[in-house]
Protein backbone atom coordinates (compact mmCIF):
# COMPACT_ATOMS: atom_id res chain seq x y z
CA UNK A 1 0.00 0.00 0.00
CA UNK A 2 0.91 3.55 -0.59
CA UNK A 3 2.96 5.89 2.08
CA UNK A 4 0.13 8.07 3.54
CA UNK A 5 2.43 10.86 2.30
CA UNK A 6 1.42 9.63 -1.07
CA UNK A 7 -1.58 9.00 -0.40
CA UNK A 8 -2.01 12.58 1.10
CA UNK A 9 -0.42 14.18 -2.04
CA UNK A 10 -2.72 12.25 -4.54
CA UNK A 11 -5.83 13.23 -2.24
CA UNK A 12 -4.77 16.84 -2.31
CA UNK A 13 -4.27 16.35 -6.39
CA UNK A 14 -7.87 14.85 -6.34
CA UNK A 15 -9.95 17.22 -4.47
CA UNK A 16 -9.20 20.76 -5.14
CA UNK A 17 -8.59 23.43 -2.34
CA UNK A 18 -9.08 19.85 -0.48
CA UNK A 19 -6.39 20.47 3.11
CA UNK A 20 -4.95 16.98 4.36
CA UNK A 21 -2.24 16.72 7.50
CA UNK A 22 -0.56 14.04 8.72
CA UNK A 23 -0.49 13.63 12.27
CA UNK A 24 1.88 11.48 14.52
CA UNK A 25 1.52 9.50 16.68
CA UNK A 26 3.92 9.39 19.24
CA UNK A 27 2.21 6.45 21.44
CA UNK A 28 3.23 2.68 21.07
CA UNK A 29 0.94 1.70 17.97
CA UNK A 30 3.10 4.11 16.05
CA UNK A 31 0.26 4.38 13.93
CA UNK A 32 0.07 7.97 12.08
CA UNK A 33 -3.56 9.26 10.43
CA UNK A 34 -4.69 11.56 8.06
CA UNK A 35 -6.54 14.83 9.12
CA UNK A 36 -9.28 16.25 7.27
CA UNK A 37 -10.55 19.49 6.44
CA UNK A 38 -14.10 19.76 6.95
CA UNK A 39 -15.22 21.45 3.55
CA UNK A 40 -13.62 18.37 1.48
CA UNK A 41 -13.88 15.55 3.99
CA UNK A 42 -16.72 13.95 1.84
CA UNK A 43 -15.03 14.19 -1.52
CA UNK A 44 -11.53 13.22 0.08
CA UNK A 45 -13.47 9.70 1.84
CA UNK A 46 -14.99 8.93 -1.72
CA UNK A 47 -11.11 9.05 -3.21
CA UNK A 48 -10.05 7.11 -0.23
CA UNK A 49 -13.00 4.26 -0.89
CA UNK A 50 -12.98 4.75 -5.03
CA UNK A 51 -9.37 5.38 -5.91
CA UNK A 52 -8.08 2.13 -7.98
CA UNK A 53 -4.78 1.80 -6.17
CA UNK A 54 -6.56 2.34 -2.73
CA UNK A 55 -10.32 0.95 -2.70
CA UNK A 56 -10.69 1.44 0.86
CA UNK A 57 -14.00 0.72 0.86
CA UNK A 58 -14.85 -0.28 4.56
CA UNK A 59 -14.99 1.46 7.88
CA UNK A 60 -14.24 -1.01 10.24
CA UNK A 61 -14.56 1.08 13.40
CA UNK A 62 -15.36 5.08 14.25
CA UNK A 63 -15.28 6.29 17.39
CA UNK A 64 -14.50 9.64 19.48
CA UNK A 65 -12.00 11.28 20.99
CA UNK A 66 -12.48 14.43 23.36
CA UNK A 67 -9.42 17.25 23.71
CA UNK A 68 -10.33 19.36 26.75
CA UNK A 69 -9.00 23.30 26.76
CA UNK A 70 -4.87 22.63 27.92
CA UNK A 71 -2.12 25.23 28.42
CA UNK A 72 1.28 24.25 27.74
CA UNK A 73 3.80 25.87 29.56
CA UNK A 74 7.66 26.43 27.14
CA UNK A 75 10.60 27.29 28.42
CA UNK A 76 12.19 29.95 25.55
CA UNK A 77 15.72 31.88 25.71
CA UNK A 78 15.42 35.54 25.18
CA UNK A 79 17.86 38.39 24.96
CA UNK A 80 17.36 41.52 27.60
CA UNK A 81 19.14 43.54 28.90
CA UNK A 82 19.84 43.17 32.63
CA UNK A 83 21.52 46.20 34.76
CA UNK A 84 22.69 47.55 31.53
CA UNK A 85 24.55 44.96 29.56
CA UNK A 86 22.41 42.15 27.81
CA UNK A 87 22.40 38.58 28.48
CA UNK A 88 19.92 35.87 27.34
CA UNK A 89 17.65 34.28 30.05
CA UNK A 90 15.10 31.71 30.03
CA UNK A 91 11.71 32.89 30.16
CA UNK A 92 8.70 30.27 30.95
CA UNK A 93 5.80 30.90 28.10
CA UNK A 94 2.51 29.62 28.64
CA UNK A 95 0.73 28.59 25.35
CA UNK A 96 -3.06 28.14 25.24
CA UNK A 97 -5.07 25.78 23.24
CA UNK A 98 -9.23 25.13 23.17
CA UNK A 99 -10.60 21.70 23.39
CA UNK A 100 -12.38 20.39 20.33
CA UNK A 101 -13.64 16.81 19.48
CA UNK A 102 -12.34 14.30 16.82
CA UNK A 103 -14.07 11.71 14.77
CA UNK A 104 -11.55 9.09 13.74
CA UNK A 105 -12.54 6.05 11.58
CA UNK A 106 -10.21 3.54 10.33
CA UNK A 107 -10.27 2.44 6.72
CA UNK A 108 -9.42 -0.89 5.10
CA UNK A 109 -9.70 -1.99 1.50
CA UNK A 110 -11.51 -5.60 1.16
CA UNK A 111 -10.72 -5.51 -2.77
CA UNK A 112 -6.79 -5.05 -2.35
CA UNK A 113 -6.82 -6.74 1.29
CA UNK A 114 -4.49 -3.84 2.74
CA UNK A 115 -4.98 -1.20 5.50
CA UNK A 116 -5.63 0.69 7.83
CA UNK A 117 -5.72 4.27 6.92
CA UNK A 118 -6.94 6.42 9.77
CA UNK A 119 -8.70 9.62 9.18
CA UNK A 120 -10.02 12.18 11.66
CA UNK A 121 -11.73 15.46 11.70
CA UNK A 122 -11.83 17.73 14.05
CA UNK A 123 -14.39 19.97 15.63
CA UNK A 124 -13.94 23.76 15.92
CA UNK A 125 -14.64 23.53 19.55
CA UNK A 126 -16.71 21.28 22.42
CA UNK A 127 -19.83 23.92 21.75
CA UNK A 128 -22.30 24.60 19.59
CA UNK A 129 -19.68 24.38 16.58
CA UNK A 130 -19.23 20.79 17.48
CA UNK A 131 -20.30 19.91 14.60
CA UNK A 132 -18.49 17.61 11.28
CA UNK A 133 -19.80 16.11 7.67
CA UNK A 134 -20.98 12.44 8.23
CA UNK A 135 -19.21 9.89 6.66
CA UNK A 136 -22.13 7.85 5.93
CA UNK A 137 -23.41 8.17 2.79
CA UNK A 138 -19.15 7.18 1.51
CA UNK A 139 -18.99 3.89 4.29
CA UNK A 140 -22.49 2.58 5.30
CA UNK A 141 -21.07 0.94 8.55
CA UNK A 142 -20.41 4.84 9.71
CA UNK A 143 -24.04 4.82 10.57
CA UNK A 144 -24.72 3.45 13.96
CA UNK A 145 -20.96 4.43 14.79
CA UNK A 146 -21.48 7.76 14.01
CA UNK A 147 -24.85 7.43 16.09
CA UNK A 148 -22.88 6.48 19.43
CA UNK A 149 -20.27 9.07 18.65
CA UNK A 150 -22.91 11.36 19.22
CA UNK A 151 -24.50 9.95 21.97
CA UNK A 152 -21.58 9.98 23.55
CA UNK A 153 -19.71 12.75 22.99
CA UNK A 154 -21.97 14.90 21.51
CA UNK A 155 -20.64 15.68 17.74
CA UNK A 156 -23.44 16.31 15.53
CA UNK A 157 -22.97 14.88 11.84
CA UNK A 158 -24.35 17.16 9.43
CA UNK A 159 -25.78 15.05 6.41
CA UNK A 160 -26.43 11.44 8.52
CA UNK A 161 -29.87 9.84 7.70
CA UNK A 162 -31.02 9.09 10.88
CA UNK A 163 -28.72 11.43 13.90
CA UNK A 164 -30.45 10.35 17.33
CA UNK A 165 -29.67 8.40 20.36
CA UNK A 166 -28.57 4.97 20.29
CA UNK A 167 -27.17 3.72 23.45
CA UNK A 168 -28.76 6.76 26.25
CA UNK A 169 -32.46 7.17 26.33
CA UNK A 170 -34.06 10.23 24.64
CA UNK A 171 -34.48 12.63 27.56
CA UNK A 172 -30.56 12.24 28.80
CA UNK A 173 -29.42 15.43 28.45
CA UNK A 174 -25.19 15.07 28.57
CA UNK A 175 -22.57 13.32 26.58
CA UNK A 176 -21.14 10.32 28.93
CA UNK A 177 -18.12 9.96 27.73
CA UNK A 178 -16.60 13.40 27.31
CA UNK A 179 -13.56 14.18 29.85
CA UNK A 180 -15.12 16.44 31.83
CA UNK A 181 -18.78 14.55 32.26
CA UNK A 182 -19.53 14.65 36.30
CA UNK A 183 -22.34 11.86 37.46
CA UNK A 184 -25.78 13.56 38.89
CA UNK A 185 -25.94 13.30 42.15
CA UNK A 186 -29.76 12.40 41.79
CA UNK A 187 -30.11 8.89 40.09
CA UNK A 188 -33.92 8.62 40.65
CA UNK A 189 -34.59 10.23 36.83
CA UNK A 190 -33.01 6.50 35.98
CA UNK A 191 -35.68 4.56 34.19
CA UNK A 192 -34.86 1.12 35.41
CA UNK A 193 -32.89 1.55 38.63
CA UNK A 194 -30.68 -1.26 40.10
CA UNK A 195 -28.89 -1.94 43.86
CA UNK A 196 -25.89 0.30 43.83
CA UNK A 197 -27.85 3.20 42.22
CA UNK A 198 -30.83 3.27 44.61
CA UNK A 199 -28.13 3.28 47.02
CA UNK A 200 -26.61 6.61 45.50
CA UNK A 201 -29.69 7.86 45.44
CA UNK A 202 -30.46 7.34 49.10
CA UNK A 203 -27.31 9.03 50.18
CA UNK A 204 -27.88 12.10 48.03
CA UNK A 205 -31.07 12.12 50.00
CA UNK A 206 -30.97 14.18 53.76
CA UNK A 207 -34.77 14.66 54.58
CA UNK A 208 -36.95 11.94 54.85
CA UNK A 209 -39.39 12.84 52.42
CA UNK A 210 -36.94 12.87 49.99
CA UNK A 211 -35.83 9.14 51.69
CA UNK A 212 -39.44 8.11 51.44
CA UNK A 213 -39.12 9.15 47.13
CA UNK A 214 -35.87 6.63 46.97
CA UNK A 215 -38.24 3.66 48.57
CA UNK A 216 -40.74 4.16 46.36
CA UNK A 217 -38.52 3.29 44.08
CA UNK A 218 -37.67 0.33 45.26
CA UNK A 219 -40.71 -0.54 45.32
CA UNK A 220 -41.69 0.43 41.64
CA UNK A 221 -38.50 -1.54 40.72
Amino acid sequence: MESLEEIKARGEAAVPGAKITIVPNPGPANQPSLLLDHEHATAIARFLRNDVALRLDHCSNATGVDWLDRKVSKKVKVKKVVEGEEKEIEETHEEFFPGYLEAVYHLYSMTHKHGPVVIRMRTTDRGEAARLPSLTPIFRSAEFQEREIFDLYGIRFDGHPDLRRILMWDEFADFPMRKDYREPDDYEYEPTPHDDVLEKAKEHYSARPQLDGAENLTAQS
